[in-house]
């Protein structure tokens, strides 16, 4: 029988804020690149503490660990991001980081206004909680930043 996985590599983006990350899925010219650009130049503001973090852009390695799974870049993409039109940017980014959310990229007609139960999907193993957004609403970064650090999958009470 063979061993279960402990590391794969995916196609995606992964933003950090704060110690969580997460992994923004879709197809290529989809918007994972744009939202993670505009995430990491959003001012945040009073809701959240934080500001966001570039992982890893196209090429997402992700890994199990004891607690939990992590993200990172392959080598050969630390600090780079695509920018449509401008080609491939250097940016500061983060090593590596908790991944704690999913986020499928959709059209603004296929988000659920109040999603009941929090859709989830499975990686390595560990179900993780799935958002989905429409990344080129002008809102997009700042509800990524209040999912990371409010967590709504968890209820009200959490």
């Amino acid at each position: 029988m063979a061993a279960a996985a402990t590391e794969i590599v995916v196609h995606g983006t992964a933003i950090a804020l704060g110690g969580r990350a997460a992994l923004l899925r879709g197809a290529s010219g989809s918007g994972k690149s744009d939202l993670a650009l505009r995430a990491l130049a959003a001012p945040v503001g009073s809701l959240v503490e934080a500001s966001f973090g570039l992982v890893a852009d196209d090429q997402v390695v992700i890994r199990a660990t004891e607690e939990g799974l992590t993200v990172s870049p392959p080598d050969r993409l630390q600090g780079l991001i695509e920018v449509r039109g401008l080609g491939i940017v250097t940016v500061p980014h983060r090593s590596d980081a908790c991944l704690s959310l999913l986020v499928d990229l959709v059209g603004p007609d296929r988000l659920e206004r109040l999603p009941d139960p929090w859709p989830t999907d499975v990686l390595l193993g560990v179900s993780l909680p799935v958002l989905r957004l429409a990344p080129f609403n002008a809102s997009a970064p700042l509800k990524l930043a209040l999912a990371l650090t409010r967590e709504p999958w968890r209820g009200p009470s959490a």
